[in-house]
């Protein structure tokens, strides 16, 4: 197809179990592209504010011109990182599926070819909350169930197995118990003998059934990091994630190099800059970026090529929508060192309706098919459902 033009671009904000917004790029040829940036507010001002009149009249296929020109157009207002570069993305993945769609070509094609057809999921658990009547807090308190005890956590990781997973993780800090103090990011013996205990409890249970990761959430010192890191070294951890705040690479390299247990990193960060020294220096075994905040399925795929050049893996850390998992999928599927995509939506009985495919998660993969662009197909119905106070619907065509 030849002389294509973008014509517009607009952006809506749903309220459903993240904030997700949703990016639209129409052409004069009829055919749409919808992408889906990081969840939170403010990201479809930038959108329709500050990138959509740098795209009208351009070839949509001019992927990597294009939102290199919106990097460098909106760097005084904040390309490096934060709300700017996920609205970027969300731009990136809706230009990706709509080139796609105008050469007939699967995403994956466009950024090269896949390595694999089904990219793996690891599925985010919530202590013992996956098990019956563990929603309700009237309904634990009258059965005096502990939703943070070591058993619920193992039983919870055994439901999630049963149902066909071989990649969990679980919020190792998700209860603060024994912690005296979380202002000071210190974590005494107990709390320490404590998260062991929890992670020793789902390693066992689930034995070599499934991969199983921790994630820390970015709360400790870098001196509890390690013991912590320490302290479960003889248990099968897939990784540890997160376990000091993102700002100091020192810091994060020391912690990595001192345990053999596997330290994973890189969801807080932006765009290639942001991760280069974490690379370089090898200061994470598992790089994890988040493709719809990182800045987009190329962005996060030519970083990917980086982290393989020093044999690090990456695992794509995920909380989108159906649509933005299967745009993580074509990331996974075109880098050689994709380990797991993340799956957030296991909990969210609405989380599926916003695609109007049956299902895109089977067998605790994304099969991707051949279909041009992401081969999915955003139910407008449900946005509308969802769509949070003052936004506007997004056009059909």
């Amino acid at each position: 197809m030849e002389d294509v033009e973008i014509t517009d671009v607009q952006a809506t904000q749903v309220d459903a179990d993240w904030s997700w917004t949703f990016v639209r790029v129409y052409t004069d040829a009829g055919v749409t592209g919808t992408g889906e940036a990081y969840w939170g507010g403010g990201v479809g001002d930038i959108v329709e504010g500050e990138c959509r009149d740098r795209l009208l009249g351009e070839d949509p296929r001019d992927i990597g011109p294009l939102v290199h020109e919106l990097f460098e157009y909106t760097s005084a207002t904040g390309s490096l990182a934060g709300t700017t570069v996920s609205a970027i993305a969300g731009i990136d993945v809706a230009l990706h599926d709509l080139a796609g769609k105008l050469e007939d070509q699967p995403a994956y094609q466009l950024l090269g070819g896949k390595f694999r057809d089904a990219p793996r999921v690891y599925v985010d658990c919530h202590a013992g909350a996956h098990l019956g009547g563990a929603h309700d807090p009237a309904d634990r308190d009258a059965h005096d169930v502990d939703i943070y005890a070591p058993e619920s956590y193992a039983d919870a990781a055994e439901v999630v197995v049963d149902e066909g997973f071989d990649a969990i993780k679980f919020d190792l800090d998700a209860s603060k118990r024994y912690e005296k103090d979380r202002h000071n990011r210190h974590l005494n013996a107990e709390a320490i003998d404590y998260k062991a205990s929890v992670v020793e409890a789902v390693t066992e249970r689930v034995g070599h059934d499934a991969d199983v990761a921790f994630d820390c959430h970015w709360n400790y010192a870098g001196e509890s990091a390690t013991k912590l890191a320490h302290a479960v070294e003889e248990y099968d951890v897939w990784w540890l994630e997160d376990v000091v705040p993102p700002e100091n690479l020192d810091v994060q390299r020391e912690v990595t190099r001192a345990s053999e247990t596997s330290i994973c990193a890189g969801e807080n960060l932006y765009r290639t800059h942001g991760v280069r020294q974490l690379i370089e220096e090898q200061a994470v075994d598992i790089l994890q970026p988040d493709m719809p905040k990182f800045g987009g399925m190329f962005e996060t795929a030519r970083t990917a090529w980086s982290a393989s050049d020093y044999y690090i893996p990456v695992a794509l850390h995920n909380v989108s929508s159906p649509l933005g998992t299967v745009a993580g999928a074509h990331v996974g599927a075109a880098i050689p060192n994709f380990l797991a995509l993340e799956w957030h939506g296991r909990d969210d009985p609405d989380w599926p309706e916003f695609v109007e495919e049956d299902s895109v998660i089977e067998d605790g993969a994304v099969p991707l098919s051949d279909d041009p662009g992401l081969g999915v197909t955003l139910d407008l119905d449900t946005v509308a459902e969802f769509v949070a106070d003052g936004e506007t619907l997004l056009d059909e065509a």
